[in-house]
């Protein structure tokens, strides 16, 4: 596979002394991390109204790159946090970075480009374009203990015959002596929610590399300010 040129700039950052620089063109990246701002609606071209969430995309840091036989990684850092550990800063110091990122994950990647090197800032417009089908993973929003009307769509039971206390009740949860217990993965009341859930098939209607701001038709999983991974779909081959 080949490899396409990168462009790239260096300029001062504002909070501190040390060179940023940011990666823009063709990038070996599909994903990056960001966070929910909000969802809202908007009009395609057509005049039809769609539903949109906002998501803040960046800045995305390179900390880490693993290039071995076996498998390629870059490791992306996101948010800013007020206290690390000292392993945590280490880390980052590693990479050229005086950020105190919160969140760093990784992802296996085909080929690792040339100027893709610990330090560097990816620019959102180098991993996405507007008309990009992506895939959104997020921690859906918790919702305590539940009982099973709420969490499993259950009925409930009959509400006449004075059964005053059975509206919401699960009923039977099993047989008798055979087979003597409850099978596995019987659905009971229990914690819902807070689970990782991932959207698929959304698109990309607005890309803003100013504010990193990607905007997408269709709601995301989380509560606003949630961390997400937005990553490219894998196209089928023929």
């Amino acid at each position: 596979m080949s490899v396409m040129p990168h462009f790239h700039q260096k300029v001062k950052g504002k909070t501190t002394s040390t060179e940023v620089v940011f990666l823009w063109g063709i990038t070996m990246i599909t994903a990056l991390l960001g966070k929910k701002l909000g969802q809202s609606q908007t009009f395609d071209e057509k005049g039809m109204r769609i539903p949109v969430t906002q998501i803040l995309a960046g800045p995305n840091w390179i900390t880490e790159v693993e290039d071995k036989e076996s498998f390629k990684s870059i490791q992306l850092g996101f948010g800013t946090i007020k206290n690390l550990s000292k392993a945590e800063i280490g880390h980052l110091k590693k990479a050229g970075l005086e950020e105190k990122l919160r969140f760093l994950r990784s992802f296996t990647v085909s080929e690792i480009a040339e100027n893709e090197k610990p330090g560097t800032q990816i620019a959102v417009d180098a991993v996405f374009a507007v008309g990009d089908v992506i895939r959104v993973t997020g921690t859906s929003k918790g919702k305590g203990f539940a009982g099973v009307v709420k969490r499993h769509g259950f009925r409930g039971g009959p509400r006449t015959h004075g059964q005053s206390d059975r509206e919401r009740a699960p009923g039977s949860i099993g047989q008798t002596t055979t087979p003597g217990r409850v099978y596995k993965g019987k659905r009971m009341a229990g914690r819902m929610g807070s689970d990782t859930v991932t959207v698929r098939n959304l698109k990309v209607v607005a890309v803003d590399p100013a504010t990193h701001i990607v905007t997408i038709k269709g709601l995301v999983p989380g509560a606003i300010n949630g961390l997400l991974i937005i990553s490219k779909e894998q196209v089928k081959k023929a």
